[in-house]
């Protein structure tokens, strides 16, 4: 019988493999390996080897349940110097778990596991060791998450060169190089599953596509424009006034003293530019694309400001004419939407080295830059991802950066998400970055 239906040897296999990893057995899932991938995963509870490595950690879960009468392990007294001896067993007991657990998340990443596997739970393996205070294991995610993204952008860079490998093509027809093969198998894993890094809210490996939040269909949406805060077509946040915190911050590390010369990507409901004209720019640029936004500019004033320019279109097609005119600014701050992290990794690769004066600032020693960091807030794990790509992406452009840790408040208690179709912030805490040239 050849009924895909009744072969359970794939499931077993799995199980196998998920065993192996929860009990931390690292020889078995060697062999296990041998000859198969790491990234198998669990039909009912969508868990990895990853996760069960990790899982097999959390209080309650242990095997060492036997027959514990409540008054200590195996009936040892809740006092004295017996129980202090208990305690310290079972700690060293923990320890030992907590670094087999270690040696067996560093194997399955070894073999290919994707960090950012999602479990029935819509847990990622780091949200779990994150969830259980596990840091070790969650700096290894975390680790994890950095060189796929890295590897992603490099790959992303990469042109092949032509040429006539029919040869290695025929060669290979009947099975391709083992080693050449596995090194395939692992790029393919990584671009299939790492995510594109969204600047507001989730990141696409992790929710189904959503045309609504593309470029295009963005500018060509029409928006709601509510008290405090900007819907799109599709009642996605656009910009809110729960950032005014944030974006306060970001104005007063940018222009610590009044005259400086400002540029703005992205307008939104102007909270940072409001608070850039509080500083008296010399002049103020700002760059924004959406007609919506465009047309409750000008009912706001903001065309009749004095210093202020608008320039109306996509900071694409603005921002290289600056840099040809020769305009330099003190402070540029970067907030769009529905755009991807590539956008803003092109914005201070290609643009910014242009547009920072390097004498400028409020002390002559350089420009600064900032930007809405927003990048993957819907998952811990993959914001603390995230802040570390970037931050070794500004570094190879020339820029160092600090970050400053900003508490978040509840927003689902003020009712912030009411009406509002995806949360792009869930995290409590946001973290600020404020960059300059390298010294």
């Amino acid at each position: 019988m050849d009924d895909p239906a009744f072969d359970t040897s794939t499931d077993l296999h799995t199980q196998s493999i998920l065993l192996a990893a929860a009990h931390h057995d690292i020889g078995a899932l060697r062999d296990l390996l041998r000859n198969t991938s790491a990234n198998v995963q669990d039909e009912e509870t969508g868990f990895t080897p990853l996760h069960a490595a990790i899982a097999a950690l959390e209080p309650g879960l242990d095997s060492h349940d036997d027959g514990d009468d409540g008054a200590g392990r195996n009936g040892a007294e809740v006092n004295g110097h017996t129980n202090g001896d208990v305690a310290h067993a079972e700690s060293e007991e923990r320890k030992m778990e907590v670094e087999a657990a270690v040696k067996t998340v560093r194997f399955l990443f070894e073999n290919g596991a994707i960090w950012n596997d999602l479990d029935a739970n819509g847990e990622t393996p780091g949200c779990i060791a994150h969830r259980l205070g596990l840091k070790e294991l969650y700096d290894l995610c975390v680790d994890a998450g950095v060189r796929a993204e890295l590897l992603l952008s490099r790959l992303d860079e990469y042109q092949p060169l032509d040429g006539d490998d029919s040869d290695y093509e025929e060669e290979d027809e009947g099975g391709q190089n083992r080693e050449e093969q596995e090194g395939e198998d692992e790029v393919s894993n990584i671009t299939e599953k790492v995510e594109e890094i969204a600047l507001h809210g989730e990141a696409a490996a992790t929710q189904p596509g959503d045309e609504s939040t593309a470029s295009a269909n963005y500018l060509a949406s029409n928006l709601t424009f509510q008290r405090n805060r900007i819907l799109d077509g599709a009642a996605n946040g656009v910009m809110m006034g729960w950032e005014t915190t944030l974006m306060r911050r970001s104005a007063e590390l940018l222009t610590p003293r009044e005259g400086l010369r400002v540029l703005n990507v992205g307008h939104g409901i102007g909270i940072i530019d409001a608070i850039f004209q509080e500083r008296r720019p010399t002049y103020h640029h700002i760059i924004e694309a959406h007609p919506d936004v465009l047309e409750q500019m000008k009912e706001g004033g903001w065309y009749d400001k004095p210093g202020v320019v608008v320039h109306q279109g996509r900071w694409q097609d603005i921002v290289p004419g600056l840099v040809e005119k020769g305009d330099l600014f003190d402070a540029i701050y970067f907030d769009t939407f529905a755009e991807d992290y590539r956008a803003l990794r092109e914005f201070f690769t290609e643009y910014v080295i242009g547009l920072l004066d390097p004498a400028g600032g409020p002390n002559g020693e350089g420009g600064r830059f900032g930007f809405f960091c927003g990048m993957g807030a819907d998952r811990q794990v993959c914001y603390d991802v995230y802040c570390k790509v970037v931050e070794m992406d500004l570094f190879e452009a020339g820029f160092d950066t600090e970050w400053e840790t900003i508490p978040v408040p509840d927003l689902d208690s003020e009712g912030e998400w009411e009406g509002v179709r995806r949360k792009y912030w869930v995290l409590k805490n946001y973290k600020l970055p404020t960059c300059s040239f390298i010294a």
